[in-house]
């Protein structure tokens, strides 16, 4: 019993009790052994007894999708557990002992009694689970901004490698493309046209290029290239189709051909005509790799909007838009994937408002994760936003499955989930709450089956 008192000394939560208090402890405790790989606790077990780790190591881990994974280790000297006053009922993860890890544990029936034995141990370990409890809610905020990073991450990844596969694609082509201009400058160099002849095409040529030419139908297309592959080809083409098409797409019509045919006057209509594909086949493949790039500089500015990497982190005078926009293209996977159509019934008078930008954008990242979550493929998400002169208002509405009237209360809460066990901590609508608070805001929700619409309103001027 010395060697336990002794161990009990060394805890610093513990070492100014009595010795009668110690004792009272030990005698009301049972002590256990645990070998290496010995679990202590599994999800899902009652918490009926408070455990002090004398010498060992417990590993903590938590079910992460279909892995386990440790977030964290209880060394010689934690007490965990059941603690007076604690409102835990049942294990959140597992305790599984490194090494030979002995253990003291105490039923929670015994918490009555302590408070008449020591006032001071009740007092000592209430503060132990004020402890435990912020250390435990940063750990979980901190692995819910983790996971948020890793769906955001996949999904950036996923809307970066469509236009980089594109500017590969374009590139390659390009370059084999090119490989042929010395054969076809060879043909066009020995034409001998007048200038005036040259401009003409050339103002054709561009007049196509510089203007998008209108929308027509498919079968109107198919139509328009099948007359000018056959135009082609009664001038020597051996396969008309492939310029055909290429004509078609810069808005060039069989009028077009004819017109430049006789500005030249029919001779050399067949290098010419190659030459002019060979422009339009560039353009083509450059305008390309140009959508592609500006792609991915959209994509970057979006997660400097984002994470508003680049400003102060200080609260800045900000247009709530572009947080949501940015939030929309961090997330345009998973809305593509459901086919989810995005409504936006933006107020574009909305005044800015002071906010800390990165904060607020993850409000708007739990909210539509959210949304798009609750609801079948091909849904609606609808984002409002409006003002008057006090407050600036933003709805968020999807029509998904609803939110059971029973629960809409604890939604809030922390640590409350309706996902299936390690797709989320339940501190999603906490966090969004405390940051809209932080802000001087509300937020409320009004939901049934079908129509789910959280509201959030701050205030226009936000000290």
């Amino acid at each position: 019993m010395q060697l336990i008192t002794d161990d009990l000394r060394r805890i610093p939560t513990l070492n100014d009790l009595d010795e009668a208090a110690l004792q009272w402890l030990i005698d009301r405790s049972e002590c256990r052994i645990l070998h290496e790989d010995d679990y202590m606790f599994r999800k899902g077990d009652p918490i009926d007894y408070m455990h002090i780790i004398l010498k060992g190591r417990l590993r903590i881990k938590v079910m992460q999708g279909k892995q386990l994974r440790e977030i964290s280790a209880m060394e010689s000297g934690t007490i965990t557990g059941m603690l007076p006053y604690s409102r835990m009922k049942e294990a959140t993860g597992f305790g599984i002992a490194s090494q030979e890890t002995h253990v003291l544990s105490l039923h929670k029936k015994y918490f009555v009694e302590m408070e008449q034995v020591s006032r001071d141990m009740v007092q000592a370990l209430v503060g132990v689970m004020t402890t435990r409890a912020r250390d435990f809610t940063r750990l979980q905020q901190q692995n819910e901004k983790m996971m948020a990073l890793g769906k955001l991450s996949a999904g950036l990844a996923h809307e970066l490698n469509n236009p980089a596969a594109a500017i590969v694609r374009s590139s390659d082509i390009l370059r084999q493309h090119l490989h042929h201009t010395p054969d076809n400058f060879k043909k066009v160099i020995l034409i001998r046209l007048e200038p005036e002849q040259v401009d003409s095409v050339n103002d054709i040529l561009f007049s196509k290029i510089n203007n998008p030419p209108p929308s027509i139908s498919m079968m109107d297309r198919n139509n328009r290239e099948d007359e000018i592959a056959e135009w082609l080809e009664d001038r020597g083409w051996d396969d008309g189709y492939e310029a055909a098409e290429n004509f078609v797409e810069f808005g060039m019509t069989l009028d077009d051909l004819e017109e430049m045919e006789e500005i030249i006057e029919g001779k050399h209509t067949e290098p010419v005509f190659n030459w002019l594909n060979n422009v339009l086949t560039t353009e083509r493949l450059v305008k390309e790799i140009e959508e592609a790039s500006q792609r991915i500089s959209t994509l970057i500015q979006s997660v400097k909007t984002y994470t508003h990497m680049d400003r102060s982190t200080e609260k800045a005078h900000a247009n709530i838009h572009e947080g949501l926009n940015s939030t929309l293209t961090m997330l345009n996977h998973k809305l593509k994937k459901k086919n989810i159509q995005v409504n936006k019934e933006y107020n574009e008078d909305l005044p800015e408002i002071p906010i800390y930008v990165s904060e607020i954008n993850q409000v708007w990242t739990n909210l539509i994760d959210n949304a798009i979550d609750a609801m079948e493929d091909k849904g609606t998400l609808t984002i409002r936003t409006q003002a008057n002169s006090q407050q600036l208002r933003i709805d968020i509405i999807d029509n998904g499955s609803g939110i059971p009237p029973d629960i809409q209360s604890s939604i809030f809460d922390p640590f409350f989930t309706t996902k299936a066990v390690g797709q989320g901590s339940g501190l999603g609508l906490d966090i969004v709450q405390k940051i809209v608070e932080q802000h001087n805001g509300t937020i409320k929700v009004e939901s049934e089956p079908g129509n789910t619409q959280f509201t959030i309103c701050f205030p226009i001027t936000n000290p």
